[in-house]
């Protein structure tokens, strides 16, 4: 067999991960070009003067998503990758629709709900998983991640501009066609998915109380929590630290943000070809911790400051890209929608919590209070990421089948050998394809089972 480090990436991988971080793009995009401009615009609309109603409205998204994540994720398993993600960009084009014809912020609130309420991260995160080997995964996860932060810095630099000409009702006019033109991707240009596992039912709580998926979880929501406060003191220490107005931070986002991507990428190929994901995983821990401390010393000093950021965003590009891409591989293979809907949740309270956290400590502790809870936060976070498992290495095999097999009785036996991972029965082509943990599984005794001599 092959060692998968060799193998490249075949053009079905290659274009499953640009069109699905081409649909997280659209998607993010038409959330983060509201976020600019929307709470100066609220003031002239009725409602729009109370400053609660406008943080509702705008983080309104966030509490629907952590509540359907997990459901989204479940029915992805159940009824199919796409049907779901159709269904929640759908739900997104509504709530853009809603928004774009509100009179007061009422119904912009609603449709802000209506947004979140389409919450397909953890479906797409599992298309994608599906559609791509485990050599490749993180490869395809830092491609749907790098998507995100490269539009939410096109957003801080274009938002402004296009409200200037279409107003707040044509941006969200913009969001719905936006996702609109995600479903055509998802119908048109991803390549279709495998067939979904058969076999015995994953009790939710498997999934929930995994004592390595709760690590990974507890790393997602660490890693938004330090992002979502850091960024509530980060403006005012450029504003203070180098003078530089409000209206030119997304060059230091933008510029910090495409300069980490260079060490970014030879790191997950190094990750990748080598097999060595939990060390590079523990070292973009530590960065993020150095992030925080020098942020913490270097509060006053503008390039320090810059310098910083450009660490954090180095961490978080490595991580954003892991973390997915481990949870696909340690969740039930029947359960990988469920899974990545709890971690998609962690993530979405990992917002809220350091949204919350980070301005409470900037409001009585300032900048530093702030640094030191995410430094220790993600100390925290090395001590149970320290004990983590290495993820297997996983490999694909294809078996041919004797003519008039039982299927559903070899698809059972393959199933509980020790360390095949999934397997998917083809009985017109006469083929079982096996996923299966390199080293760790009986392939003498998988060939009997399918009657190959």
């Amino acid at each position: 067999m092959r060692s998968p480090s060799l193998d490249p990436m075949t053009r079905d991988e290659k274009r499953a991960g640009a069109s699905l971080a081409a649909i997280f793009g659209l998607r993010m995009l038409g959330l983060f070009l509201i976020l600019p401009v929307f709470a100066e615009h609220a003031r002239h609309i009725p409602g729009g003067d109370s400053l609660t109603l406008v943080g509702l409205a705008m983080g309104a998204y966030g509490l629907t998503q952590a509540m359907f994540q997990i459901p989204f994720g479940m029915a992805s398993d159940r009824w199919g990758r796409k049907p779901v993600i159709v269904v929640g960009l759908v739900l997104f084009a509504i709530g853009s629709a809603v928004a774009a014809l509100a009179g007061d912020i009422w119904m912009v609130f609603f449709g802000r709900i209506l947004h979140g309420a389409g919450a397909i991260s953890a479906a797409v995160t599992a298309l994608a998983a599906d559609l791509t080997r485990e050599q490749h995964r993180t490869k395809v996860m830092a491609m749907i991640g790098s998507s995100i932060g490269l539009v939410f810095a096109a957003s801080l630099i274009g938002a402004p501009a296009l409200y200037a000409v279409i107003g707040m009702s044509g941006l969200f006019w913009l969001t719905a066609l936006l996702a609109l033109g995600a479903i055509g991707l998802v119908t048109h240009v991803v390549p279709p998915p495998p067939p979904l596992q058969t076999g015995p039912k994953v009790p939710f709580r498997t999934v929930l109380l995994d004592t390595q998926l709760l690590r990974l979880n507890f790393g997602i929501f660490a890693l938004h929590l330090i992002q979502m406060a850091m960024f509530v003191v980060v403006p005012s220490l450029l504003v203070s630290t180098g003078g530089l107005p409000l209206s030119q931070h997304w060059q230091v986002y933008l510029g910090t943000m495409l300069a980490s991507l260079v060490p970014m990428v030879p790191a997950i190929i190094y990750a990748e070809k080598r097999a060595r994901h939990k060390p590079v995983f523990i070292a973009a821990v530590v960065l993020l911790i150095l992030a925080e401390a020098g942020s913490l010393f270097g509060r006053d000093n503008f390039a320090v400051v810059v310098l910083m950021m450009w660490v954090f965003f180095l961490a978080f590009n490595i991580l954003e890209a892991s973390l997915p891409s481990l949870i696909s591989r340690v969740a039930p293979p029947r359960a990988k929608g469920a899974a990545l809907g709890v971690y998609n949740t962690s993530q979405a309270l990992g917002l809220f919590t350091g949204g919350a956290v980070g301005g409470l400590l900037a409001q009585h502790t300032g900048a530093a209070g702030v640094f030191a809870f995410g430094a220790a936060v993600a100390v925290l976070w090395l001590l149970v990421a320290a004990s983590m498992r290495a993820p297997a290495v996983v490999v694909s095999c294809e078996l041919a089948l004797k003519p008039d097999i039982d299927i559903d009785a070899v698809r059972e036996d393959l199933a509980t050998l020790s360390g095949v991972r999934e397997v998917i029965m083809a009985p017109e082509k006469h083929m079982a394809y096996l996923r299966v943990n390199l080293g760790q599984w009986d392939e003498r005794r998988a060939r009997q089972l399918v009657g190959e001599t």
